[in-house]
C-alpha cells in the first residue's frame, strides 16, 4: 500500500511538473500589418492566455525601440484567464518593418517575445484585379497555384490576393502545407471588404522527383479551422533535370525529340475522344522519356516505348473524357520529362 502512495505521489509530481505554475501562450505570437501608411501609427492587439494553474504577473513589457510602445495588464491575471497587450508603430520610417516586443513575467527568467511588421509606404495601393474565386469567407483571384520550369534549388513565390466577402474580421491560416512549401498571410486579421495576400514558397530541394507534384492545401478562416472543399488550393509544381554542366561535344551528341503536334484540339460534342501523337528521336543518342504525368482527371495516356534510339519512333495516345475535363478546375494537359536538354519538359495541351 505504501508502495503505491509512493508512486501515486510521484505521478502526481511529475503531471505538475509538466504544467507550469504560470505560462504565457499566445494567438499569434506575430502579427502582420500588411502596408501601412507613412506617419500613420498603426497599432496591434495580441491575444494571449495564462495557461498555468496559479495567476500570471507581467512585470514590464519592452519594445525594441522608441518607434513601438506597448500597454498591458498591470494586475494579476487568473489561471485559464484571457489578456491582450497591445502595440503601436509609429510608421515614421519607409519599407519593411519588423519589432520584437519582450514581455517580463513570473512565468519565466526569460522574456516572451512578440512581434510586429509590416510595410510602410506613402501609399497603400489596393489589388485591383477581380476575385472569381470563393473560398469560404474569401474571394481570391486564384485557387490554382503553378510553380512551373523550377530548377533545384530555387526558391520561387506565388501570391494570392484575397479579400474578406464576409461580416466578421477573418485571421486566414493556410493548412495542410507539405514541407517543400512555407505560406505566410499578410495582413495577419482581415476586416470585411479588405484586401489581403497569401504568399506561397516553394523549397525545391525538398522536392523528391523531376517532373510534376502536385498537392492541395486549404484556407482557414481563423487559427483550428476544418478542412473543407470549399476551402481547397491546388497548388503544383514542375521540377526540371539540370543539363547546365553538359560540355559542347555532350550537347553535340545529345538526343532531339521532335513530336508530330503539341496541341490537341478536342471535339466538345463528343463524350470521350483520343489522339495520336508520333514521337521522332532525331538526335544522336537514346532518348529516355523518364516522366509521363496529367495536370488534371479526365485524362489517360499510353506510351508504347519510353526509350528511343536514334532514328527510332513512339506513339503516344492521349484519352480524353469530355464531361470530366469540363469540371477540372485547371487547364488539361500532359508533361513529359526527357534527357533532351534542349526539350526537357514538353507539355502538350488539350484545347476544348
Amino acid at each position: 500500500m505504501k508502495r503505491i502512495r509512493t508512486i501515486l505521489i510521484a505521478a502526481i509530481g511529475m503531471m505538475a511538473s509538466a504544467v507550469q505554475a504560470q505560462e504565457i501562450t499566445a494567438k499569434n505570437e506575430v502579427i502582420d500589418c500588411g502596408s501601412v501608411l507613412w506617419e500613420h501609427p498603426v497599432t496591434v492587439k495580441f491575444e494571449l492566455h495564462n495557461s498555468g494553474y496559479q495567476p500570471l504577473v507581467i512585470s514590464r513589457v519592452h519594445p525594441g525601440c522608441d518607434c513601438t510602445t506597448a500597454d498591458f495588464p498591470k494586475g494579476a491575471i487568473a489561471p485559464g484567464e484571457a489578456f491582450t497587450i497591445e502595440a503601436t508603430y509609429d510608421a515614421r520610417q519607409m519599407g519593411h518593418f519588423l519589432k520584437d516586443i519582450a514581455v517580463y513575467s513570473n512565468a519565466s527568467e526569460k522574456p516572451f517575445y512578440l512581434s510586429i511588421r509590416g510595410v510602410v509606404a506613402e501609399e497603400v495601393v489596393d489589388y485591383s484585379g477581380t476575385y472569381p474565386f470563393t473560398l469560404a469567407d474569401a474571394k481570391a483571384d486564384m485557387v490554382d497555384v503553378e510553380f512551373d520550369d523550377v530548377n533545384r534549388g530555387d526558391m520561387p513565390l506565388q501570391r494570392i490576393h484575397i479579400m474578406n466577402a464576409g461580416s466578421q474580421a477573418i485571421s486566414p491560416t493556410v493548412m495542410h502545407l507539405p514541407d517543400y512549401l512555407k505560406a505566410t498571410v499578410s495582413p495577419t486579421t482581415i476586416a470585411p471588404n479588405r484586401q489581403g495576400t497569401v504568399t506561397l514558397t516553394l523549397d525545391s530541394k525538398r522536392l523528391r522527383d523531376y517532373g510534376l507534384t502536385q498537392t492541395s492545401v486549404f484556407l482557414g478562416m481563423f487559427p483550428g479551422d476544418k478542412v473543407a472543399p470549399e476551402k481547397e488550393i491546388s497548388v503544383s509544381a514542375v521540377l526540371l533535370p539540370a543539363f547546365t554542366e553538359m560540355t559542347e561535344t555532350e550537347l553535340a551528341n545529345a538526343p532531339q525529340m521532335r513530336l508530330s503536334q503539341e496541341n490537341i484540339k478536342l471535339n466538345s460534342n463528343k463524350a470521350k475522344q483520343t489522339a495520336t501523337i508520333t514521337i521522332d528521336n532525331i538526335g544522336k543518342s537514346e532518348l529516355d522519356i523518364s516522366s509521363l504525368q496529367m495536370f488534371t482527371t479526365g485524362l489517360k495516356v499510353k506510351l508504347n516505348k519510353t526509350h528511343l534510339q536514334p532514328g527510332e519512333q513512339a506513339t503516344l495516345k492521349i484519352t480524353a473524357e469530355t464531361k470530366a475535363l469540363r469540371a477540372a478546375r485547371s487547364k488539361p494537359r500532359v508533361l513529359m520529362i526527357t534527357n533532351d536538354p534542349m526539350k526537357p519538359k514538353v507539355v502538350i495541351n488539350i484545347e476544348q
